[in-house]
């Protein structure tokens, strides 16, 4: 073995034991350890690898990323996947990819409309601004938290193209309803699956039924590579325009450090551009530069092989929230599952009931106020954020859900990282909350 082999081995063994030194697992000190809403979960293997993928110094996309996009290839059973640099990115990609000119009369026009919803993250409304197509905004339903069915049916116009919607908080909209829509009314479809990575629709992953699909590898969600995403989809003409809008808007499709793949790379002719002249530097479209690093995809690896515990903890966290709530019916609104779905949960979606003697905000004021984290469902009511508010959008009927929610409605979380004496301390935390809320309910009507 050559020193600098024998270097290597030493080096990823320092590691582990970095790893064991510096990792060691925190004791949880009540009212003084914070209870998170997310988290990174890992172990030595993860730091293995980078320290391996570093060490290869290739950087950009290598052999680990080639492992990590198969890996996800197999698990959700699609047949092509391309990294990127984060979940918002995929998104934009995702997007990007439909309005090509290669997809002729099908492709997306400013003035087109999008069906989507403002209960939701930004990122899946932003593309749709960007390119000057027109979001479409549907109400969501209490307690599912996602698209109304009906209300989308109401909604199309001849000038609707696209459904561009997500799996709220890890929880399948309804697919097959969407799926049938869409062949009825000849419409793109992108699957935003980045807070859904595991979760189950009929039997088969979410994030293989669209025309399209994305993932995050955001610390917060299922698994993670720090800042990463992914961009799933069957279509080959698909798949390479997402990854011409990803590699700068290039023709070419040569993995890196490859070249003349086509075959034909000094005897073409594109635009105005004179014969021959290089493909690497052949731009179809107007692209961008975001790729994963291998160093990001060698952490993606190791965590793939976590991500069915990750999901199954995440189900367990999930009941261990719904336990607890389910003792206060008369206050809160318990999520439920979309029929025939298994969501592996993101979060634990909460809505307070108007008969409640509190307002979300002083239950989640008080919670933090204990280390406990919460979130509101993302950005509430996207039309009334205010980078939003003078963009040109539809309401199609009413969002009234959507502004119940942004009002009343917040989220625990489910990450595998939650142990039982952070359940037990947060119980004890709500409980007292609850209590003392029942006890000033009650004076107030004696006195009254």
């Amino acid at each position: 073995m050559s020193d600098y082999k024998q270097l290597r081995k030493e080096i990823i063994s320092k590691s582990i034991e970095y790893y064991q030194a510096r990792f060691a697992e925190k004791e949880f000190t009540p009212g003084k350890s914070r209870v998170n809403y997310a988290g990174r979960v890992f172990n030595e293997n993860e730091i293995c690898n980078a320290v391996d993928a570093s060490l290869d110094f290739w950087l950009t996309e290598g052999r680990f990323s080639e492992e990590f996009s198969e890996k996800i290839s197999q698990f959700l059973g699609v047949e092509h996947v391309l990294l990127t640099n984060s979940g918002s990115s995929a998104n934009l990609l995702a997007f990007s990819a439909l309005t090509s000119e290669k997809l002729g009369d099908k492709r997306l026009k400013p003035g087109d409309e999008v069906i989507s919803v403002a209960a939701g993250f930004p990122a899946t409304v932003t593309p749709i601004i960007q390119y000057g197509l027109i979001p479409v905004f549907i109400d969501v339903h209490i307690p599912t938290y996602n698209i109304d069915v009906e209300m989308m049916h109401k909604a199309i116009t001849p000038k609707t193209r696209c459904i561009f919607i997500a799996h709220t908080l890890g929880n399948p909209f309804n697919i097959d309803a969407v799926m049938q829509l869409a062949r009825e009314h000849d419409l793109w479809v992108i699957e935003d699956n980045c807070d859904a990575f595991g979760s189950d629709y009929k039997g088969k992953k979410t994030g293989s039924y669209a025309h399209l699909s994305t993932i995050s590898f955001y610390p917060a969600h299922h698994i993670t590579t720090g800042e990463g995403g992914a961009i799933c989809t069957n279509d080959p003409q698909l798949a390479q325009l997402v990854r011409a809008f990803r590699d700068w808007g290039r023709d070419c499709y040569c993995a890196g450090g490859e070249n003349n793949t086509c075959g034909k790379r000094f005897s073409q002719i594109f635009g105005n551009l004179p014969p021959g002249f290089d493909h690497k530097y052949v731009y179809s479209e107007i692209g961008y530069n975001m790729k994963m690093t291998d160093i990001q995809a060698a952490i993606g690896v190791a965590q793939m092989d976590k991500l069915s515990y990750f999901c199954e903890r995440r189900k367990e966290n999930f009941k261990e929230w719904y336990r607890f709530f389910s003792k206060f019916p008369e206050y809160f609104i318990l999520p439920e599952a979309t029929e025939g779905a298994d969501p592996a949960w993101f979060a634990f979606i909460v809505t307070l009931k108007e008969s409640a003697p509190f307002k979300r905000d002083e239950l989640t004021g008080y919670l933090n106020s204990k280390l406990v984290e919460t979130r509101n469902l993302f950005a509430g009511n996207m039309t009334k954020q205010p980078g939003f508010m003078s963009r040109n959008y539809r309401i199609a009927e009413h969002l009234n859900n959507t502004d119940y929610i942004m009002n009343n409605t917040f989220f625990l979380g489910t990450y595998p990282g939650l142990t039982k004496e952070m359940f037990n301390y947060t119980e004890e935390v709500l409980s007292s909350f609850v209590s003392n809320h029942k006890e000033l309910c009650f004076k107030k009507n004696i006195n009254q």
